[in-house]
């Protein structure tokens, strides 16, 4: 009834159809190459200036906070006390109706520094700022001051 099928010959690869050739690989990788060469860069900076634009965000909410505290207690927080005084009580702050940040981390730039507060400020009545990536006053790009002016 059934009989056993027969096996098929072999077939032999035609030449041509076996892969790549290593001049095509060389030139797949140098386009790649070339693409990374040309959009790295641009990615690059705009992760670096997503900090600074992180900071300005921060500072903004920082000094939203603050005029918080200075209405419920009649002034800013004291010397001694600086910005932590937005997240715990200063025994100094009777009126205190905070916390007026959910948390302290608020209080940390992107850089992993803690935001300052001068008070007065060279700007306004306060500034709150930080300074950058080097840590030190002044700079360009991403070492730039971010303040609240």
């Amino acid at each position: 009834m059934f009989s056993s099928p027969r096996p098929l010959p072999p077939v032999a690869p035609s030449r041509g159809e076996g892969g790549f050739t290593l001049l095509e690989l060389l030139v797949v990788i140098a386009i790649l190459g070339l693409l990374a060469a040309i959009v790295a860069p641009q990615a690059l900076r705009y992760l670096g200036s997503s900090k600074s634009q992180t900071a300005k965000v921060q500072i903004k909410n920082i000094a939203s906070a603050m005029e918080l505290y200075r209405f419920d207690n009649g002034g800013l927080p004291p010397a001694g006390a600086g910005l932590q005084a937005l997240v715990k009580a200063p025994p100094s702050a009777t009126a205190w109706n905070g916390p007026y940040l959910p948390q302290a981390s608020a209080l940390t730039d992107p850089w992993g520094k803690p935001y300052e507060l001068k008070a007065p400020g060279e700007h306004g009545d306060y500034d709150i700022f930080t300074l950058g990536s080097d840590g030190a006053p002044g700079g360009t790009g991403e070492a730039k001051d971010v303040g609240n002016w």
